[in-house]
């Protein structure tokens, strides 16, 4: 073969070869700090419950749980966020388990910070579609439409009994008109000044939220497209973070992740507040069944899906691999 001079001069295997090299000049690192775990606390059960399309993941009792949270601290996970599932007799219209204080969700806060103190961030999903008996996030008008304004009254007092409870953080993910406002407004009239929001800003109507429905023991009849996001939409995420912000978010979320990557790319850098990511649960059942099949390698799947998610700007990323993953890194 002939040779001509030093070609190809440039040559970017030269910083690939041995896992030292890469690991040196790695642009995007994942740590435990970056992750949260979203956590499912079922009330009225004594042992935890398998979720069938989540292998690995449970409705846990209030005492697992409260051993889950500590576990996660213990690996170095910053946050978890915590979903109340209550027994189905309790839901009725207006989801008044939501702003029950002795509501599962509320009871189950109290538990993880009895626990783990201010050493984990404990955050509350803000949402009515765990406690309403047609499964909608919000308060449905006489034509069974969710009715926005009502749905933000409830809001307001959900997010004061989780304040009063102990959250560091409350998640608003109902996606209704001007509810980081309302939230904010709530929050600092009974003294919660410090509790933090972080806005679900940018959540689609997604197929990939399937496996989720069984975690929470959804009631839906429909679906949720009136007030979640197109996913043929992008536009239309940069004006609802704007509005979030103006609002007075504190943070905000992408959700999914994994789809729409070029979303959280916008968002991140058109910000300057935290950034989150939820790696909800399609995208976990995808690589847990394919890795059951030997089809993909399970742990290096994983990995990579994070990595993305971080590379594309996520400061924060909700995964339910949360834990497992701190321990590894």
């Amino acid at each position: 073969m002939t040779k001509y001079g030093s070609f190809p001069g440039a040559r970017p295997r030269r910083l690939r070869t041995t896992p030292a090299m890469r690991r040196m000049v790695a642009e995007t690192r994942l740590h435990p700090a970056d992750l949260i775990l979203p956590a499912f606390v079922r009330e009225g059960i004594s042992a935890p419950v398998e979720i069938g399309a989540m292998p690995g993941v449970v409705q846990h009792t209030r005492d697992t749980l409260k051993k889950a949270a500590v576990e996660a601290l213990e690996a170095g996970v910053s946050g978890i966020m915590l979903f109340g599932v209550p027994e189905e007799s309790k839901k009725d219209a207006v989801g008044t388990p939501g702003t029950d204080p002795d509501g599962i969700l509320q009871l189950a806060i109290r538990d993880v910070r009895a626990e783990v103190g201010d050493d984990l961030i404990v955050m509350s999903d803000l949402c009515l579609d765990e406690t309403t008996d047609h499964g909608h996030c919000g308060v449905l008008d006489a034509e069974g439409r969710v009715d926005n304004d009502a749905t933000l009254e409830r809001y307001a007092e959900m997010a004061q009994v989780q304040a009063d409870a102990g959250a560091h953080v409350v998640g608003p993910s109902g996606m209704m008109d001007g509810q980081i406002g309302v939230i904010r407004d709530a929050l600092d009239q009974v003294g919660h000044e410090d509790v933090s929001i972080l806005a679900y800003t940018v959540k689609y109507s997604s197929a990939f939220f399937g496996p989720f429905r069984e975690a929470v023991g959804s009631s839906l009849k429909g679906d949720r497209k009136t007030y979640q996001q197109d996913p043929a939409n992008a536009r239309e995420s940069m004006r609802e973070l704007a509005l979030d912000l103006e609002e007075g978010a504190d943070m905000v979320m992408v959700k999914p992740a994994g789809p729409y990557l070029d979303i959280l790319a916008k968002v991140a850098d058109a910000v300057d507040v935290p950034v989150a990511a939820y790696q909800i649960s399609g995208e976990y059942a995808m690589i847990e069944a394919a890795a059951e099949r030997g089809w993909i390698d399970r742990d290096q799947a994983i990995m990579e899906s994070l990595t993305g998610i971080k590379r594309a700007g996520a400061n924060m990323i909700l995964t339910y691999w949360a834990t497992e993953v701190a321990r590894r890194l």
